[in-house]
């Protein structure tokens, strides 16, 4: 139960009282400033408080939006101000500076106004709510203000000025606007046109039998694994039910965010579910396509283990691109700011012709294209050309995204902040190897000009993915490869990430790593070696994605100590390299690799396990269509 504190006597046969409580608030009534600081030092310690205007006409979802959202410590509309626990402190000062101003018109006659300072004067009718979240906001102190569209959140000054706010509360549907904002503003042609239009309902429907986000995420994780034992059994009859049991796992998955932003229950843990288990769900999928595909005499082990491999690479280039960039201030060579660049120029034009956003949107292949291409072909084709259409679709759009990138990079010139240049680094998931060269290297790497460092990381990469895929066999010879990608790596990231190009350095390895896996494997050519193959890139990957979660959602990268006692990328890819090189049975090899996923897979668990249910990090969510 929270408590919300009524600023005033209640207005007769207004519905305020009774919407706070349906919002779970305990409603009290102070009938001054001093009143209600005493009110809100009453209240529990651990409790959401709120300051109202009894005055106040307006949505309720208006007042959901505004005092229910977890997401922001102090939020505020017209009339109605909210702090969480953690901004309490804040607001019992806010409320201190505006001793001796009350609620109401200046009194008729009066020669002086009470003197304020600068940082807290405000007209004397102005809501208390409003006073103080001004107060606030001279303070130091963000209030969060959402934007309400055609919502309505009003304290009107008189009879008529209420009846006009009533009327305009009479003309917009609240419930209508609620399941609107359920649904993302930005999102594929398949799922804005084939399942927003009805998850939306779905998502209502949850909601009202108290179901919560994170209970329909996993709903939607069970149903995807049950669609991968469906494909696993290599029957048309296991394609067909795995093809409709993916789609309906996507409309769940669709309808988690969708309830989460038309209830607002945000959370670190639900954010961090919801990206984790599409992953998740995804894998294990191709895992059990590729088991079906056994069970009928064809290995497509190989095409399943590329298609991970390239679609997480692809997800490395989004998340990369996007934190060296999210901060980072457009420039010259000569440092003086620039508009925009040809190529933002060219997609501008080209979003003035609206059929264009979505075919550009379609031809990334996000999620919802994604899967429902996988389900369609699962349930008509085989296996192998469901994955040979991933690789080819995933490739294309790789191509596409990540060459507009780096057109934009160089054409942009980025002055990169140090929060994004650390991203960067965090990302690159560098070991204790790649730390003693980048320590030892360090002088000569901060001299590289430009794209350099890039070129020398995809040097490494390409030198040792090379060596694996041509090098001999079971010979010291392959250990060349691992000892120049150690080197290249390590002096790739000895210098501050903040070039043109150093963006693209993380996917380098990601490919480099992963690739390097998927060869060995791939040439060993023994039974076994390319699902023990699967499996580590599998649990590296979980521990890349963690990484990038945890940055994403303000809580900085994962220890150091953790990424050292995984090894990092370039200890991994060594250690793989030196299996391969000295295994002398044909079933070590494939030990190796599934001992070594293994103990990937408890680390990386583990330690993300224990963060993300004792993490203190904000709640994020991706938000949904402007109301």
């Amino acid at each position: 139960m929270s408590t919300a504190i009524l600023t005033g006597p209640p207005v007769p046969g207004s519905s305020l009282e009774d919407d706070l409580r349906s919002l779970g608030f305990d409603v009290r009534t102070a009938p001054s400033v001093e009143g209600a600081r005493g009110l809100l030092a009453a209240a529990p310690a651990a409790e959401r408080v709120a300051l109202v205007d009894p005055r106040f006409v307006g949505h309720v979802h208006a007042l959901r939006l505004a005092l229910t959202d977890p997401r922001f410590p102090v939020a505020a509309v017209p009339g109605a101000l909210t702090a969480q626990p953690g901004a309490r402190a804040a607001l019992l000062r806010a409320m201190t500076s505006l001793d001796g101003a009350e609620d109401g018109p200046r009194p008729a006659g009066g020669t002086t106004e009470p003197q304020r300072t600068a940082a807290t004067a405000v007209v004397p009718c102005e809501p208390l709510a409003d006073r103080v979240a001004t107060a606030l906001d001279a303070d130091g102190t963000a209030v969060t203000r959402p934007e309400l569209g055609s919502l309505v959140a009003a304290v009107p000054a008189d009879a008529a000025a209420r009846e006009r706010a009533e009327a305009a509360v009479a003309a917009v549907d609240d419930e209508a606007v609620r399941l609107r904002s359920a649904v993302k503003a930005r999102d594929g042609f398949f799922t804005t046109f084939c399942i927003s239009p009805y998850s939306r309902y779905l998502a209502r429907w949850c909601a009202r039998r108290g179901l919560t986000p994170n209970q329909v995420t996993t709903a939607s994780l069970i149903t995807a694994l049950i669609a991968a034992a469906c494909a696993a059994t290599g029957t048309r009859g296991g394609y067909v039910a795995a093809g409709a049991l993916l789609l309906f796992s996507f409309v769940l998955d669709c309808t988690d965010g969708q309830l989460a932003r038309y209830s607002l229950q945000y959370s670190t843990m639900g954010a961090w579910l919801d990206a984790t288990f599409d992953r998740a769900k995804e894998y294990a999928y191709y895992a059990g396509l590729a088991l079906g595909a056994a069970r009928g005499g064809d290995d497509v082990w190989a095409l399943a283990l590329g298609a991970m491999v390239l679609q997480t690479c692809r997800h490395v280039v989004d998340f990369s691109f996007n934190e060296a960039n999210v901060d980072a201030a457009a420039a010259t060579s000569s440092g003086k700011a620039v508009v925009g660049t040809p190529t933002a120029a060219l997609s501008s034009r080209l979003d003035s012709v609206g059929w264009t956003v979505w075919v550009r949107r379609m031809i990334v292949l996000p999620i919802g294209e994604r899967w429902a291409m996988i389900a369609v072909l699962t349930a008509v084709t085989t296996p192998r050309i469901v994955f040979y259409a991933l690789l080819i679709g995933c490739a294309f759009a790789a191509c596409y995204t990540t060459a507009g990138r780096v057109l934009r990079s160089v054409t942009r010139k980025a002055v990169r902040t140090d929060r994004a240049a650390q991203a960067l680094a965090d990302l690159s998931d560098s070991g204790p190897f790649a730390e003693v060269v980048a320590r030892v290297l360090r002088r000569p790497a901060r001299a590289l000009p430009g794209v350099l460092p890039f070129l020398v990381a995809l040097a490494g990469g390409v030198t040792v993915v090379a060596m694996a895929a041509f090098g001999p066999l079971h010979s010291p010879v392959l250990i060349f490869g691992a000892l120049v990608y150690v080197l290249t790596s390590g002096f790739a990231v000895a210098h501050r990430m903040g070039g043109p190009l150093d963006w693209l350095i993380p996917p380098v390895f990601r490919a480099a790593e992963y690739s390097t896996v998927l060869v060995f494997a791939a040439r060993a050519d023994v039974p076994g070696a390319l699902p023990a193959a699967f499996g580590l890139v599998a649990a590296v990957a979980y521990h890349h994605y963690d990484a990038v979660y945890r940055i994403r959602g303000g809580s900085g990268a994962p220890p150091r100590a953790l990424v050292r006692t995984l090894g990092g990328h370039e200890g991994r890819t060594s250690l793989v390299t030196v299996c391969a090189a000295f295994s002398t049975r044909e079933s070590d090899f494939p030990l190796e690799l599934t001992v070594l996923a293994v103990a990937v897979a408890l680390v990386a668990l583990t330690e993300s396990i224990r963060f993300w249910v004792s993490s203190g990090a904000p709640a994020v969510h991706d938000e949904g269509e402007a109301a």
